[in-house]
Protein backbone atom coordinates (compact mmCIF):
# COMPACT_ATOMS: atom_id res chain seq x y z
CA UNK A 1 0.00 0.00 0.00
CA UNK A 2 1.49 3.55 -0.75
CA UNK A 3 2.11 6.23 1.87
CA UNK A 4 -0.08 8.61 2.08
CA UNK A 5 1.14 12.09 1.50
CA UNK A 6 1.53 14.79 4.34
CA UNK A 7 -0.60 17.16 3.48
CA UNK A 8 -1.12 21.12 4.92
CA UNK A 9 -4.59 22.52 4.35
CA UNK A 10 -4.38 26.09 4.57
CA UNK A 11 -7.72 27.55 4.98
CA UNK A 12 -8.63 24.30 7.50
CA UNK A 13 -11.50 26.68 9.42
CA UNK A 14 -13.88 27.43 6.48
CA UNK A 15 -17.17 25.73 5.59
CA UNK A 16 -15.42 24.13 2.40
CA UNK A 17 -11.32 23.72 4.29
CA UNK A 18 -12.78 22.54 7.46
CA UNK A 19 -15.12 19.26 6.01
CA UNK A 20 -12.26 18.98 3.25
CA UNK A 21 -9.45 18.65 6.22
CA UNK A 22 -11.30 16.23 8.20
CA UNK A 23 -12.29 13.61 5.79
CA UNK A 24 -8.83 13.37 4.65
CA UNK A 25 -7.94 12.95 8.92
CA UNK A 26 -10.37 10.50 9.22
CA UNK A 27 -8.87 8.56 6.20
CA UNK A 28 -5.73 7.99 7.41
CA UNK A 29 -3.58 11.09 5.89
CA UNK A 30 -1.46 12.82 8.21
CA UNK A 31 -3.14 16.16 7.91
CA UNK A 32 -1.38 20.20 9.02
CA UNK A 33 -4.54 22.16 9.58
CA UNK A 34 -3.63 26.09 9.59
CA UNK A 35 -6.55 29.36 9.32
CA UNK A 36 -6.11 32.72 10.14
CA UNK A 37 -9.02 32.39 12.95
CA UNK A 38 -7.10 29.50 14.50
CA UNK A 39 -10.14 28.69 17.14
CA UNK A 40 -12.36 27.87 13.39
CA UNK A 41 -9.72 25.15 12.44
CA UNK A 42 -9.31 23.27 16.67
CA UNK A 43 -12.00 21.01 15.93
CA UNK A 44 -9.79 19.22 14.06
CA UNK A 45 -7.70 18.00 16.49
CA UNK A 46 -10.77 15.73 17.58
CA UNK A 47 -10.01 13.77 13.97
CA UNK A 48 -6.06 13.49 14.42
CA UNK A 49 -5.42 16.70 12.71
CA UNK A 50 -2.47 19.01 13.78
CA UNK A 51 -3.96 22.48 13.79
CA UNK A 52 -0.93 24.61 13.75
CA UNK A 53 -0.19 28.32 14.38
CA UNK A 54 1.08 29.47 11.23
CA UNK A 55 1.20 28.31 7.64
CA UNK A 56 4.71 27.79 7.76
CA UNK A 57 4.35 25.16 10.41
CA UNK A 58 1.46 23.27 8.81
CA UNK A 59 3.35 23.14 5.66
CA UNK A 60 7.06 22.07 7.37
CA UNK A 61 8.23 18.80 5.99
CA UNK A 62 4.59 18.87 4.10
CA UNK A 63 4.54 16.86 0.46
CA UNK A 64 1.34 18.26 -0.64
CA UNK A 65 0.03 22.36 0.43
CA UNK A 66 -3.76 22.27 0.10
CA UNK A 67 -4.82 26.03 -0.18
CA UNK A 68 -9.09 26.72 0.44
CA UNK A 69 -9.49 30.51 0.63
CA UNK A 70 -11.59 33.18 -0.09
CA UNK A 71 -9.70 34.60 -2.71
CA UNK A 72 -6.45 35.69 -4.87
CA UNK A 73 -4.94 37.42 -2.07
CA UNK A 74 -5.43 35.15 0.79
CA UNK A 75 -4.11 32.58 -1.09
CA UNK A 76 -0.97 34.98 -1.74
CA UNK A 77 -0.65 36.16 1.81
CA UNK A 78 -1.16 31.92 3.44
CA UNK A 79 2.15 31.05 1.00
CA UNK A 80 4.02 34.07 0.70
CA UNK A 81 3.21 36.03 4.10
CA UNK A 82 5.24 36.57 7.24
CA UNK A 83 5.52 32.67 8.77
CA UNK A 84 3.83 31.69 5.22
CA UNK A 85 3.90 28.32 3.76
CA UNK A 86 6.95 28.66 1.09
CA UNK A 87 9.05 30.13 4.62
CA UNK A 88 8.89 26.38 5.82
CA UNK A 89 11.04 23.67 4.33
CA UNK A 90 8.88 21.30 2.43
CA UNK A 91 9.34 17.69 1.70
CA UNK A 92 10.76 16.47 -1.67
CA UNK A 93 8.76 17.01 -5.06
CA UNK A 94 6.20 18.61 -3.41
CA UNK A 95 2.62 19.57 -4.78
CA UNK A 96 0.30 22.54 -4.53
CA UNK A 97 -3.37 22.24 -4.69
CA UNK A 98 -4.96 25.13 -5.10
CA UNK A 99 -8.62 25.07 -4.65
CA UNK A 100 -9.82 28.21 -4.14
CA UNK A 101 -11.75 29.91 -6.69
CA UNK A 102 -9.60 32.85 -7.87
CA UNK A 103 -10.48 33.20 -11.66
CA UNK A 104 -8.05 33.10 -14.36
CA UNK A 105 -5.28 36.14 -13.18
CA UNK A 106 -5.29 34.61 -9.92
CA UNK A 107 -4.80 31.12 -11.62
CA UNK A 108 -1.70 32.66 -13.28
CA UNK A 109 -0.05 34.07 -10.52
CA UNK A 110 0.04 30.94 -8.22
CA UNK A 111 1.21 29.13 -11.25
CA UNK A 112 3.81 31.67 -11.57
CA UNK A 113 4.43 31.54 -7.97
CA UNK A 114 4.74 27.67 -8.10
CA UNK A 115 7.26 27.75 -10.76
CA UNK A 116 9.70 29.89 -8.81
CA UNK A 117 9.47 27.82 -6.32
CA UNK A 118 9.58 24.26 -7.52
CA UNK A 119 6.34 23.32 -6.74
CA UNK A 120 4.31 20.87 -9.15
CA UNK A 121 0.86 23.22 -9.25
CA UNK A 122 -2.54 21.83 -9.55
CA UNK A 123 -5.28 23.89 -10.58
CA UNK A 124 -8.09 21.84 -8.68
CA UNK A 125 -11.73 23.83 -7.90
CA UNK A 126 -14.16 22.05 -7.00
CA UNK A 127 -18.21 22.34 -7.53
CA UNK A 128 -20.09 21.73 -4.27
CA UNK A 129 -20.98 23.49 -0.69
CA UNK A 130 -21.32 22.69 2.53
CA UNK A 131 -23.17 19.62 2.47
CA UNK A 132 -21.10 17.79 -0.16
CA UNK A 133 -17.80 18.89 1.28
CA UNK A 134 -18.97 17.41 4.33
CA UNK A 135 -20.18 14.12 2.60
CA UNK A 136 -17.32 14.09 0.47
CA UNK A 137 -19.06 14.47 -2.69
CA UNK A 138 -17.47 17.32 -4.50
CA UNK A 139 -16.81 17.33 -8.01
CA UNK A 140 -13.24 17.86 -8.40
CA UNK A 141 -11.92 20.37 -11.58
CA UNK A 142 -7.92 18.96 -11.61
CA UNK A 143 -5.36 20.09 -14.40
CA UNK A 144 -2.20 19.91 -14.18
CA UNK A 145 0.57 18.17 -14.94
CA UNK A 146 0.36 14.27 -15.41
CA UNK A 147 3.00 12.78 -13.53
CA UNK A 148 2.00 13.98 -10.56
CA UNK A 149 -2.15 12.76 -10.98
CA UNK A 150 -1.17 9.35 -9.41
CA UNK A 151 0.32 10.83 -5.97
CA UNK A 152 -2.76 13.11 -5.43
CA UNK A 153 -5.74 11.29 -6.83
CA UNK A 154 -6.19 9.30 -3.24
CA UNK A 155 -6.95 12.86 -2.00
CA UNK A 156 -9.46 13.68 -4.80
CA UNK A 157 -11.10 10.16 -3.68
CA UNK A 158 -11.38 10.87 -0.29
CA UNK A 159 -13.10 14.69 -0.57
CA UNK A 160 -15.17 13.82 -3.78
CA UNK A 161 -17.70 11.36 -5.84
CA UNK A 162 -15.95 11.97 -9.30
CA UNK A 163 -12.82 13.65 -10.73
CA UNK A 164 -12.31 15.35 -14.13
CA UNK A 165 -8.94 15.92 -15.61
CA UNK A 166 -9.48 18.71 -17.99
CA UNK A 167 -6.24 19.12 -19.50
CA UNK A 168 -2.93 21.76 -18.11
CA UNK A 169 -2.99 23.92 -15.02
CA UNK A 170 -5.53 26.95 -15.50
CA UNK A 171 -8.30 24.29 -17.71
CA UNK A 172 -9.83 23.65 -14.35
CA UNK A 173 -10.21 27.16 -13.30
CA UNK A 174 -12.22 27.91 -16.72
CA UNK A 175 -14.16 25.29 -16.24
CA UNK A 176 -15.40 26.34 -13.16
CA UNK A 177 -15.76 29.76 -13.84
CA UNK A 178 -18.62 28.58 -16.71
CA UNK A 179 -19.71 25.80 -14.54
CA UNK A 180 -20.37 28.81 -11.59
CA UNK A 181 -21.66 31.15 -14.66
CA UNK A 182 -24.61 28.59 -14.92
CA UNK A 183 -24.93 28.33 -10.99
CA UNK A 184 -25.63 31.70 -10.32
CA UNK A 185 -27.52 32.66 -12.60
CA UNK A 186 -30.11 29.55 -11.45
CA UNK A 187 -29.79 31.14 -8.00
CA UNK A 188 -30.77 34.68 -9.01
CA UNK A 189 -33.38 33.47 -11.66
CA UNK A 190 -35.12 31.47 -8.88
CA UNK A 191 -34.95 33.93 -6.08
CA UNK A 192 -36.23 36.21 -8.67
CA UNK A 193 -39.24 33.67 -9.83
CA UNK A 194 -40.19 33.62 -6.04
CA UNK A 195 -40.37 37.48 -5.78
CA UNK A 196 -42.55 37.51 -8.88
CA UNK A 197 -44.72 35.06 -7.82
CA UNK A 198 -44.86 36.28 -4.13
CA UNK A 199 -45.73 39.94 -6.16
CA UNK A 200 -48.64 38.09 -8.13
CA UNK A 201 -50.23 36.87 -5.15
CA UNK A 202 -49.31 33.21 -5.65
CA UNK A 203 -47.85 30.48 -3.73
CA UNK A 204 -44.35 30.10 -4.95
CA UNK A 205 -44.88 26.59 -4.48
CA UNK A 206 -46.91 26.55 -7.52
CA UNK A 207 -44.75 27.46 -9.89
CA UNK A 208 -42.12 24.51 -8.43
CA UNK A 209 -45.49 22.18 -9.04
CA UNK A 210 -46.18 23.41 -12.24
CA UNK A 211 -42.33 22.38 -13.98
CA UNK A 212 -42.09 19.03 -11.55
CA UNK A 213 -41.43 16.47 -14.04
CA UNK A 214 -40.32 18.35 -16.88
CA UNK A 215 -36.86 19.18 -18.26
CA UNK A 216 -36.56 22.85 -16.72
CA UNK A 217 -37.59 20.76 -13.59
CA UNK A 218 -34.06 21.05 -11.86
CA UNK A 219 -33.11 19.61 -8.07
CA UNK A 220 -31.07 22.76 -7.47
CA UNK A 221 -33.74 25.18 -8.14
CA UNK A 222 -35.89 23.50 -5.77
CA UNK A 223 -33.08 23.44 -2.81
CA UNK A 224 -33.22 27.04 -3.22
CA UNK A 225 -36.71 27.62 -3.61
CA UNK A 226 -37.40 26.04 -0.49
CA UNK A 227 -35.27 27.71 1.67
CA UNK A 228 -36.13 30.88 -0.21
CA UNK A 229 -39.89 30.09 1.09
CA UNK A 230 -38.77 29.38 4.24
CA UNK A 231 -36.28 32.55 4.84
CA UNK A 232 -33.97 29.98 5.84
CA UNK A 233 -30.85 31.75 4.69
CA UNK A 234 -28.15 29.69 6.61
CA UNK A 235 -25.41 29.88 4.80
CA UNK A 236 -23.86 26.92 2.64
CA UNK A 237 -22.44 28.97 0.42
CA UNK A 238 -22.49 33.04 1.55
CA UNK A 239 -24.00 35.88 -0.75
CA UNK A 240 -20.04 37.73 -0.53
CA UNK A 241 -18.89 34.57 -1.87
CA UNK A 242 -21.15 34.09 -4.87
CA UNK A 243 -20.91 37.71 -5.51
CA UNK A 244 -16.72 37.70 -5.77
CA UNK A 245 -17.33 34.77 -7.87
CA UNK A 246 -19.78 36.19 -10.51
CA UNK A 247 -17.28 39.14 -10.75
CA UNK A 248 -14.61 36.54 -11.57
CA UNK A 249 -16.92 35.18 -14.16
CA UNK A 250 -17.41 38.75 -15.90
CA UNK A 251 -13.89 39.51 -16.01
CA UNK A 252 -12.99 35.95 -17.69
CA UNK A 253 -15.80 37.39 -20.16
CA UNK A 254 -14.42 40.35 -20.39
CA UNK A 255 -11.12 39.42 -21.19
CA UNK A 256 -12.70 37.45 -23.97
CA UNK A 257 -14.35 40.56 -25.12
CA UNK A 258 -17.52 38.78 -24.74
CA UNK A 259 -20.67 40.83 -24.91
CA UNK A 260 -22.70 38.28 -22.06
CA UNK A 261 -25.19 40.95 -20.47
CA UNK A 262 -27.12 37.98 -18.16
CA UNK A 263 -23.57 37.42 -16.85
CA UNK A 264 -22.95 41.47 -15.94
CA UNK A 265 -27.13 41.28 -14.33
CA UNK A 266 -26.23 38.70 -12.01
CA UNK A 267 -22.59 39.91 -11.04
CA UNK A 268 -24.56 43.67 -10.18
CA UNK A 269 -27.73 42.29 -8.41
CA UNK A 270 -25.71 39.44 -6.43
CA UNK A 271 -23.03 42.82 -5.48
CA UNK A 272 -25.89 44.86 -4.43
CA UNK A 273 -26.97 42.44 -1.54
CA UNK A 274 -23.83 42.05 0.03
CA UNK A 275 -23.35 45.24 2.04
CA UNK A 276 -26.42 43.88 3.86
CA UNK A 277 -26.81 40.24 3.60
CA UNK A 278 -23.10 39.15 2.67
CA UNK A 279 -22.90 36.40 5.12
CA UNK A 280 -25.98 34.72 4.91
CA UNK A 281 -26.76 32.08 1.91
CA UNK A 282 -26.73 33.47 -1.93
CA UNK A 283 -30.10 32.50 -2.10
CA UNK A 284 -30.44 35.50 0.34
CA UNK A 285 -30.17 37.54 -3.10
CA UNK A 286 -33.97 37.02 -2.60
CA UNK A 287 -33.90 39.95 -0.13
CA UNK A 288 -32.33 41.87 -3.17
CA UNK A 289 -35.62 41.51 -5.37
CA UNK A 290 -38.11 41.18 -2.69
CA UNK A 291 -37.26 44.51 -0.82
CA UNK A 292 -37.19 46.61 -4.45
Amino acid sequence: MATKETVAVLGAGGTMGLAIARNLARDGFEIRAWNRSPGKAQPLSEDGATVAGTAAEAAEGASVVLSILSDTDAVMESMLGEDGALSAKLAERPIWLQMSTVGEAGTERCAELAREHDLEFVDTPVLGTKAPAEQGLLVVLASGPERVRDRVQPIFDVIGQRTMWVGEAGAGTRLKLATNSWILAVVEGGAETVALAEGLGLDPQLVLDAIEGGPLDLPYLRMKGKAIMERDFDPSFRLSLAAKDAALVQEAAERRDLDLPLVRTVRQRLSEGVAEHGDKDMSATYLTSASA
